[in-house]
Formats: structure tokens, C-alpha cells, sequence
């Protein structure tokens, strides 16, 4: 098997489109979580999100690209580019047939079915878009890289609520580390914020009034967010042939379903996950210096991922330094793991464990070294990254400064 080295990364949410606009927002944990730009008619029980408001689709397409693609495409796409400009990989002739791209995405083209639904039981018009097909399908922004880079091989979309693009990651990671691909691109895209999806997620009454708090005491739910994230994976010695920038590692990967209930998490589901990375990276417990918790803001999530790191590292899970991300840019669904595992590659390779957001007081019943106010410098070399999601399912991936 071969070592899997990330090559590039690319990223467009809340805080920015680029890489280096982001990173000194995560780092100083500044969130861009903000009152909503529509606070809906009637106003949503919620007002704020980590909406991409400088993401302009205008000023990376055409007029015509943005009739075939949806808002959750359209970043997909552009987080692609970025990752491919950095890591220089060209995939003409023979690597194209050898490369592939996964991509994780939740709910996919939700404006364009809203649309639909308007013309059709509002305005009572059986016409609606001609490009509504493609423009819904999950697989959009997959299939719109493949295009742009003719890449050949496995393209394909992975679709398990939150854990979406971890998964992607997993599995591309897996498929270069085997030797069945030399490259690929994997990440996800999400962009939530349509009537119907808000709406929705108004009706679980999850989501925060003010921006999310995870892990704190006084912490009263999740906040939505948008974007993407793709990285570029190729085999280790490859990379060094063609002198690639090689930014960090994918060293093991876990899954695991809970099998217990469709929303309620439970503890020993995210543990196995943990564990089982862990043993796909052959790794002890003892080597990882910092977890990107999935930490939504949640009360049952963030002491059921507290309990789960406590099983997985004992007696050092008071000491591992924890934060979650999702303070600074939001839950970002099919899109998080993708996001996440980026702010962790970013956070070993400057030796910064970004902070949580938002924390007032660190709930004490969450057992955990949470990371908060300030960032904290330390010499970090391998990180988990945890995704999980409604259904059970959890993904967790290992990664790994240069070394």
C-alpha cells in the first residue's frame, strides 16, 4: 500500500474563497456567523448563518455555466480549481485515466427543486426549468470537475447527510492508498440556504437563535453554514516525482454506523469510528495531538462526542487539545467533513489549534481539554477529524503533518 499525500486544497465558505483568506479566520477563531441576509417572511425562528456572501458565481463562470449549475455545483468547482492550481497536477494523457474524483453532498440542488415547486403548486404552471434534472442532481459538482480537468476514472458522489464528504475523502484516500487510482480529487459542497431547507430545518428545532456555541454551557444549537472543500490525493512517490508541494497526509480513515436511532447520537458508534481510523492509520491513541471535533452546538452531540473521546483515549482525553470549527463557519452539512479536514491540515502544518468560537463557559459535563478565547500554539503532527451524522453514520479521518 502506498502513502497518500495531499497535494491541494481548496476552499470557498463564510470566510472567505480561497485558502489563505480563510486561515487567519480559523486560526484567530473569528466567526462568520451572521444575522441572515433574508430573515424570511415570516421571520425564521433563527436569524444567523455563515452564509458565502463574497462568493460571486459571475466572476468564475459564464452566463451560461449558471444555467446548468446550482449554487452548491458552482463552489464545488471553484474549490476544485483552487486545489488543482496548487498542487500543479496536470491530468492530461495516461493519469487521467488513472485519477478520480469523490465528492460529498447532503441535500444537492435545492433552489432549483424550490423553483420547480413554486411554478407548479403555487403558480400552478406544470412547466417547469428544462435544466432542473441536472441542476438538482447530486452528482453536479462531481461530474463538472470531471469535465473541467478530464479526469476518466471513478467520479462518483457520496451522499450520507453530514458525514458526506469525509466519507468522499475516505474512500478516494483508500482507492489511491491501494493503488486503484494515483490521484484524486475529493471533497464536498453544500449551499443550504433555500426557504424550503431552512424551513426544514426550523421544524427540528435544532438550530440556534444566535451563533452556535459548541461545547459551551449555555450552547443552544447548530448554525447552518455553506461552501466547499476539495483536496487533491496522490500517491506518495508520485507526488515527490513530480515534485509536488506535499501539504500533509491522509493516514487512516473509519467508519462506522450506530445503528441506533435516525437523530439521537450515541456514544459507542463515534468511538468506533475513532478506533477504527486509528487502526487503519496503525496508530496508538497516544500519537494524536489534536481532534477537529464535529462539535455542532448541539446539547446530546457535544456530550455524546465528549463520552466517545473519553472511550477511545482514557485518561489523556483531559489533556488532548479539542475545538470545533463550526463556530467560525458553520455547519456546513454534506460539506463539513471536506471544510473541516482542511482547517485540520491547515492547523498541523502551522502548528495552531484554531479556538471554538462563541464559548462563554465550557460545559463541564463535556470531559475534554476544549480549546476556546484563544488559539493555542503546539508542535502538532497527526490530528483526527470527526464527521458524524443524522442515521448514525460517523467518518473520521486521520491526517498527518509532512514528515
Amino acid at each position: 500500500m502506498s502513502r497518500v499525500a495531499v497535494t491541494g486544497m481548496g476552499l470557498v465558505c463564510a470566510l472567505g474563497n480561497t485558502v489563505a483568506e480563510c486561515w487567519p479566520l480559523f486560526a484567530k477563531g473569528e466567526s462568520r456567523i451572521r444575522p441572515l441576509a433574508d430573515p424570511g417572511t415570516p421571520p425564521y425562528k433563527f436569524n444567523h448563518g455563515a452564509q458565502a456572501l463574497d462568493f460571486r458565481p459571475l466572476e468564475h463562470f459564464t452566463e451560461k455555466d449558471l444555467l446548468v449549475l446550482e449554487r452548491f455545483a458552482l463552489m464545488a468547482a471553484v474549490a476544485a480549481r483552487e486545489a488543482v492550481a496548487q498542487s500543479g497536477i496536470s491530468f492530461a494523457g495516461e493519469l487521467g485515466d488513472r485519477s478520480g474524483v469523490v465528492t460529498g453532498t447532503s441535500v444537492g440542488g435545492q433552489f432549483s427543486e424550490e423553483d420547480g415547486y413554486i411554478r407548479l403548486y403555487r403558480e400552478n404552471n406544470p412547466r417547469v426549468a428544462p435544466l432542473t434534472i441536472p441542476r438538482t442532481m447530486s452528482n453536479a459538482g462531481a461530474s463538472r470537475i470531471s469535465l473541467e480537468f478530464g479526469i476518466h476514472g471513478p467520479c462518483y458522489t457520496v451522499s450520507t447527510a453530514c458525514s458526506s464528504s469525509s466519507h468522499s475523502i475516505g474512500q478516494a484516500f483508500w482507492m489511491v492508498r491501494n493503488g486503484q487510482l494515483t490521484a484524486a480529487i475529493a471533497g464536498g459542497s453544500e449551499a443550504v440556504f433555500a426557504e424550503g431547507l431552512l424551513r426544514a430545518w426550523e421544524a427540528m428545532r435544532v438550530v440556534s437563535p444566535e451563533p452556535c456555541k459548541p461545547f459551551s454551557a449555555d450552547r443552544r444549537g447548530l448554525s447552518l453554514g455553506e461552501g466547499a472543500a476539495m483536496l487533491v490525493l496522490e500517491n506518495w512517490e508520485h507526488a515527490l516525482a513530480r515534485g509536488a508541494p506535499i501539504l500533509g497526509e491522509i493516514a487512516g480513515f473509519g467508519m462506522s454506523s450506530d445503528a441506533h436511532h435516525i437523530t439521537q447520537p450515541c456514544v459507542e458508534g463515534p468511538a468506533k469510528a475513532m478506533s477504527w481510523a486509528l487502526r487503519d492509520a496503525a496508530l496508538p491513541p497516544d500519537a494524536i495531538d489534536y481532534i477537529n471535533a464535529h462539535g455542532t452546538g448541539t446539547l446530546a452531540n457535544d456530550i455524546t462526542e465528549s463520552q466517545a473521546i473519553g472511550m477511545v483515549f482514557g485518561s489523556k482525553a483531559g489533556s488532548l487539545p479539542v475545538s470545533s470549527t463550526k463556530s467560525v463557519h458553520g455547519h456546513t452539512l454534506g460539506a463539513a467533513g471536506a471544510v473541516e479536514a482542511v482547517a485540520t491540515l491547515l492547523a498541523l502544518q502551522h502548528g495552531v489549534v484554531p479556538p471554538t468560537a462563541n464559548v462563554s463557559v465550557p460545559d463541564p459535563a463535556c470531559a475534554v481539554r476544549l480549546i476556546h478565547s484563544a488559539p493555542l500554539a503546539a508542535p502538532l503532527q497527526v490530528a483526527l477529524s470527526n464527521t458524524f451524522a443524522f442515521g448514525g453514520l460517523n467518518a473520521c479521518l486521520v491526517l498527518r503533518r509532512r514528515i
